[in-house]
């Protein structure tokens, strides 16, 4: 603990990620503590196949590029990447923060949680026999889209993951079907454009009920929503996009306690929370106007970033101008 960093950052996804190179570019010393073997949060552990329309100046950047990239960004600077490392407590000494994590104790003047919505895993398909195929016929993410070349795949959900993922398999499968409970489809406009134009079938309004395993084939049942119609359809492999479900209860164990609503981080303008110091970012945070977009995160970390280095020093004066800096 002979060291004290200017900034911690709890969460090394995207917005984690950035808000530690603008903390380096800011001169700060800082760290990035992630519970997890590698950076960028649920973006590479979820969805790293996954397509990312809302980042400036790429029309869809590949969510495994755009950690690389980040990372990248991350690794020209002096920051210290924690990996593998759970912060079980922030708690207040004297002036300065001690955060705890099952690797040691770390003293900080601020600290930036982008821990977006806590621990997390997909949520499972509700099917009898479902979870005995994962990983085998059923599967929750997509570490290689060569797995499915030539097969029959059905995706289930309605959102942009739903969307892209049946996109991208669209490319190397014989067939894709994208099945969906509502008949209208939740994600971007110009994303929805383009699966209308595709060759994806829709299957809509429609949930899965019963999935049978015959010749290394899945037999699925769907039933119509609000209605009494049967669809059959047989696939070589179901494709779940149904979310995650999260989990922040290390968070809820910490000392310190800032102010949550609906297990959402209030925040102002400026990210801060009502404990001095303590600011927020990324998913896990609300206020009036707060989009859910990675687009969103990326701006709010220099805004946490300027913010506590105006308080911890008054003296200094800040860049003007993004051109105004230099590495």
């Amino acid at each position: 603990m002979s060291e004290i960093y200017d900034i911690t950052i709890i969460g090394g996804g995207p917005a984690g990620m950035f808000a530690g190179f603008y903390s380096g570019l800011r001169g700060a010393k800082v760290q990035i503590i992630e519970s997890l073997s590698q950076l960028g949060g649920q973006v590479s552990a979820l969805y790293p196949e996954k397509y990312i329309h809302d980042v400036a100046g790429f029309m869809g950047i590949k969510a495994t590029d755009l950690i690389d990239h980040l990372q990248k960004q991350v690794e020209q600077l002096p920051i210290d990447i924690r990996l593998n490392e759970i912060v079980t407590n922030l708690s207040q000494q004297k002036s300065d923060f001690e955060i705890t994590t099952n690797r040691g104790n770390y003293q900080s003047k601020a600290v930036i949680v982008a821990t977006g919505v806590g621990a997390f895993s997909p949520r499972r398909l509700a099917v009898e026999g479902a979870d005995k195929l994962e990983n085998k016929h059923v599967f929750y993410t997509i570490p290689d889209p060569e797995r499915f070349r030539d097969k029959t795949v059905l995706i289930a959900g309605g959102g942009d993951s739903a969307i892209d993922t049946a996109l991208m398999l669209e490319k190397v499968a014989k067939h894709v079907y994208l099945m969906h409970r509502r008949s209208q489809f939740r994600g971007m406009e110009h994303s929805v454009k383009l699966l209308e134009q595709s060759t994806v079938e829709l299957l809509t309004p429609y949930l899965l009920k019963q999935i049978e395993l015959a010749d290394d084939q899945l037999l699925l049942t769907m039933k119509e929503v609000k209605g009494e119609h049967l669809l059959q359809k047989q696939v070589d492999d179901v494709v779940v996009n149904y979310g995650f479900i999260s989990n922040n209860k290390t968070i809820r164990q910490w000392d310190i306690q800032p102010e949550q609503q609906h297990r959402m981080f209030t925040v102002d303008r400026q990210m801060k929370t009502n404990v001095p110091l303590v600011y927020a970012i990324g998913d896990g945070v609300d206020y009036d106007g707060k989009l859910d977009l990675i687009a969103t995160a990326f701006a709010e970390g220099p805004m946490a970033v300027s913010a506590i280095m105006k308080e911890l020093y008054p003296d200094r004066r800040g860049p003007l101008h993004s051109t105004s800096m230099e590495l």
